[in-house]
């Protein structure tokens, strides 16, 4: 929920400045600032939050608590390439791989009812996934609308 209402919330507040500082709304710049603001934020959870991050990968995944750092610190740099329009396309692409390649592990998460951030089996079960899933469906149209597509004009 805190990642939506970061992500939502600094869109709001991009798309008022905007208007305020330049006479107009920029929806493609507030868009991918919502994104990269929201994806620093969920990063830290990566380092807060690494073994219970780690509990949520399926057992085949190798090097758990190095890919729980790598794909933060992948967040983060993907969440900064898309401020900068020469980036953006290819920063886009490369998120929504993530966020397709992340719905296992939080899918394995919900099944053994993982609870990230105290690292425990005590997590919220199968009906986390009602409200993950749409939210990671969001995530992917939000980059693929403000990133990737021509649905809004690229500045």
């Amino acid at each position: 929920m805190k990642p939506l209402v970061i992500l939502l919330v600094t869109f709001v507040l991009a798309v008022a400045v905007s208007k305020l500082a330049m006479g107009g709304s920029n929806f493609v710049f507030s868009g991918n600032l919502a994104m990269a603001v929201m994806l620093c934020f969920t990063s830290l959870g990566h380092f807060m939050f690494t073994n219970g991050m780690a509990m949520m990968m399926p057992s085949f995944i190798p090097m758990k608590k190095l890919m729980v750092y790598f794909t933060g610190i992948l967040e983060i740099i993907l969440g900064i390439g898309l401020l900068f329009p020469s980036l953006r396309f290819t920063s886009g692409i490369l998120l929504i791989v993530i966020f397709v390649l992340m719905l296992p592990a939080n899918i394995n998460a919900a099944k053994k009812h993982i609870d990230y951030e105290k690292a425990t089996y005590e997590g919220k079960g199968m009906g986390y996934l009602w409200f993950r899933i749409p939210l990671q469906i969001l995530f992917i149209a939000w980059v693929f609308v403000f990133a990737v597509s021509n649905l809004c004009m690229h500045s």
